[in-house]
C-alpha cells in the first residue's frame, strides 16, 4: 500500500488519538484528585513518621512530652468526609493558622472495617486520631429522629453476648499494630435517645450500655491496644436525659471524658453561651470522676450573625474550666452549618481565640495522652 498524503494524514490523527486517549486523558482526569492532594499537602504536611507493627515511634517513657502540656489545652476538629478526606481540615488551617491537634472522625460497624493507612495519615500530619467508633449502620439512618435509634441488629444485649466480638477482636488488633495513640470514643451520646446504642432506645436494658463498653474495652485489652485512649462522651444533661451515673463504666475503663454540645440546635435557637451549654454537665461529671475533659463535640449556627461572638465567648470563657483539656469544633454540615469557614467574621474570631499560648501544644506520634486534668 503506497503512502498517500490522506494515509499519512489518518495515522498521524489516530496517533494523537491514541496519545489522548491513553496519556492525555487520563491525565486531565485524575488533574483535580492531584491538586485536592497538593492543597492537603501544603496545609497538612505530612511530617511525623510513624511505625507500624508494634515498632513503637516512641522513644521510652521518660522525657516523653505529655499532651497537651499541663495548664494547656488543645483545639481539634471533626469533619463530615472523616478520614477519606481531609479538605475540609486543610480549608480550616488555611483560614485559621491553626493546626488541629486532634482530628476526629465517624466509623461504624456496619460499613468500616480496621485500615491503618488513613489513621496512620492523619497522625503522619500532626493530629491524634480519635474514632468516634459507633456500633449501627449509619446508611440506613432514617429521617425521623424519634426513629434513629432502632436497629435491632445493633441491641447493646448483642455486643454483651459476643455477636460482634471477631469484628472488635480485628479492630483491637489493628490499633495495637499502630505505633501512636489513637481515641477511641465508643458509642456516644449514650444518654440520649437518637442512637441504637442509648439504654433508652432500640430494646436495650438499664445498665447494659456499661456491660458493653467494659466488654469492649476487655476485648481491647487482651489484644494488647494500650495505645487506646478511651473517650467516654455523653451529650450535656437535658431533662428526660439518662443520667450520667448510670452509664459510667467507671475509672478503670476511661481515660477521658467528653461531652457534646452546641449554640443553634433545632429547637433550642436562643443565644446560650459557652458556660451556660457546659457547665452545670461539667459539674455533674465531677461528681463522677476527675478525669480530664474534652468537649468532644462544639459548634455554632450563625443564623442570627452571632457565630463569631459565640467563638469569641468561648475562648473567653476555656480558661475558667481548667478541667477541659481540649475542644473539637464540629466543622461540618449537619442540618446546619457549623463550620467556621463559612463566615469571614467566624474566621477572624476563631484564629484569634486559638492564638493564645495555652492552645499551641503540638501533637506528635510519641506524645504521652494527659492522665490528670
Amino acid at each position: 500500500m503506497r503512502p498517500t498524503v490522506p494515509r499519512v494524514l489518518a495515522v498521524v490523527l489516530a496517533l494523537l488519538l491514541g496519545g489522548y486517549v491513553f496519556v492525555v486523558g487520563p491525565h486531565l482526569a485524575g488533574e483535580p484528585d492531584r491538586r485536592r492532594a497538593a492543597a492537603i499537602d501544603a496545609a497538612l504536611p505530612p511530617t511525623h513518621p510513624v511505625h507500624r507493627d508494634g515498632q513503637d515511634s516512641r522513644d521510652g517513657r521518660d522525657g516523653r512530652a505529655t499532651f497537651p502540656a499541663p495548664g494547656d489545652a488543645f483545639v481539634g476538629i471533626m469533619t463530615d468526609a472523616g478520614v477519606h478526606d481531609l479538605t475540609e481540615a486543610a480549608r480550616f488551617t488555611r483560614a485559621t493558622g491553626h493546626l488541629p491537634q486532634v482530628y476526629e472522625f465517624s466509623l461504624d460497624w456496619a460499613s468500616d472495617t480496621f485500615d491503618a493507612g488513613p489513621v496512620d495519615d492523619v497522625a503522619r500530619r500532626g493530629m491524634m486520631p480519635l474514632l468516634a467508633w459507633e456500633p449501627w449502620d449509619h446508611r440506613a439512618e432514617p429521617d425521623e429522629e424519634r426513629l434513629r435509634g432502632v436497629q435491632p441488629r445493633y441491641r447493646l444485649s448483642r455486643i454483651i453476648d459476643g455477636a460482634f466480638d471477631p469484628y472488635i477482636r480485628a479492630w483491637a488488633k489493628g490499633v495495637a499494630s499502630l505505633g501512636h495513640p489513637v481515641g477511641i470514643r465508643f458509642a456516644h451520646e449514650m444518654n440520649g435517645y437518637w442512637y441504637p446504642w442509648c439504654e433508652e432506645a432500640n430494646g436495650n436494658r438499664p445498665g447494659e450500655y456499661v456491660r458493653a463498653w467494659r466488654h469492649v474495652h476487655r476485648l481491647f485489652e487482651q489484644a494488647g491496644a494500650d495505645n487506646a485512649v478511651w473517650v467516654w462522651s455523653p451529650n450535656v444533661h437535658y431533662e428526660n436525659a439518662t443520667p450520667f451515673e448510670e452509664l459510667y463504666p467507671g475509672d478503670a475503663y476511661v481515660d477521658w471524658v467528653g461531652l457534646s454540645g452546641y449554640y443553634g440546635t433545632v429547637g433550642l435557637e436562643s443565644y446560650q453561651s459557652f458556660d451556660r451549654i457546659f457547665t452545670a454537665s461539667e459539674r455533674r461529671l465531677r461528681r463522677l470522676t476527675a478525669k480530664p475533659l474534652v468537649i468532644t463535640e462544639v459548634g455554632a449556627t450563625d443564623a442570627a450573625g452571632r457565630k463569631a461572638e459565640w467563638i469569641t465567648d468561648m475562648f473567653r470563657s476555656l480558661p475558667r474550666h481548667p478541667g477541659i483539656i481540649g475542644v473539637i469544633w464540629y466543622e461540618a454540615v449537619r442540618v446546619i452549618d457549623w463550620r467556621v469557614t463559612t463566615s469571614a467574621a467566624s474566621v477572624r474570631a476563631f484564629a484569634a481565640g486559638v492564638s493564645a499560648p495555652r492552645y499551641r501544644t503540638p501533637w506528635s506520634p510519641g506524645a504521652v495522652p494527659r492522665a490528670r486534668p
